[in-house]
């Protein structure tokens, strides 16, 4: 087996370490985190079921962001949803037999790259060109979006420009999982992409990419407008009570 192989077999085994490991310490942290008040953006729902549907909405549509800027979610929601579908389609590499829905899928997950790449052409133009954004852009802000074009722009050029064996990647792949290495394709190209997701899964729970969880667990969105009907007290403020 190959130096090449070895590395990126041990490269991917820690990253998905560090991606699990980050993550779960970051929900975990978000989920202690304590909500005193009750402080949800109005109008909000005033029962769960409200509260359940303005998430999903949230979720779903980014119906805040829309309120907010039209703009912004074009591309904020052309990029995620996109980002879904390519997703969905890489999953056949993982999967042996491939789910139907992952088949299925297959057409739009290729050409989801190219608007996935537009979604991030047009976050990043915004940083530079709205200036109350450009004023609070850091370089973090900018890195992220381009390691994310670099991505998408590598992954494109794999399928549309220098062809790569894909039956060798996904054996690779697969036999990451099952922990019977096997060679990796050579391939400039698909290096350079592996290469940068393995960067993103090991940044991913440090940076600011690592927004979607914390949607659940904000108390602006996920508390409903019931003050004065419930009494809205934490967990270490039921505490002190019992003790008084």
């Amino acid at each position: 087996m190959s130096i090449l192989t070895i590395a990126y077999t041990v490269l991917f085994y820690v990253a998905t370490v560090v991606f699990v490991v980050g993550l779960t310490r970051k929900i975990l942290s978000y989920a202690k985190t304590p909500a005193p008040l009750k402080i949800p953006t109005t109008p909000a729902p005033i029962t769960v079921g409200g509260v359940r549907w303005r998430m999903a909405r949230e979720v779903v549509l980014f119906e805040s962001l829309f309120k907010a800027s039209k703009w912004t979610w074009i591309f904020g929601w052309l990029f995620h949803a996109s980002l879904l579908l390519v997703v969905l389609r890489h999953l056949r590499y993982f999967q042996e037999p491939v789910w139907l829905p992952v088949v299925l899928v297959q057409p739009f997950g290729t050409y989801a790259g190219f608007a996935m790449v537009a979604g991030l052409g047009g976050l990043w133009a915004r940083r530079w060109l709205v200036d109350r954004v450009r004023y609070i852009s850091t370089p973090s802000d900018h890195l992220h979006l381009v390691l994310l074009l670099a991505i998408g722009f590598s992954g494109l050029a794999m399928r549309f420009v220098a062809h790569t064996d894909i039956v060798a990647l996904k054996a690779f792949v697969l036999g990451l999982m099952r922990f019977d290495w096997q060679p990796l394709p050579t391939d400039p190209v698909l290096l350079v992409h592996l290469a940068l997701v393995a960067l993103l899964m090991i940044i991913f729970p440090i940076s600011k990419l690592l927004h979607a969880p914390g949607l659940f667990f904000s108390p602006t969105r996920n508390q409903a407008d019931n003050a004065r009907e419930v009494r809205h007290i934490s967990a270490w403020a039921a505490a002190l009570d019992k003790k008084a």
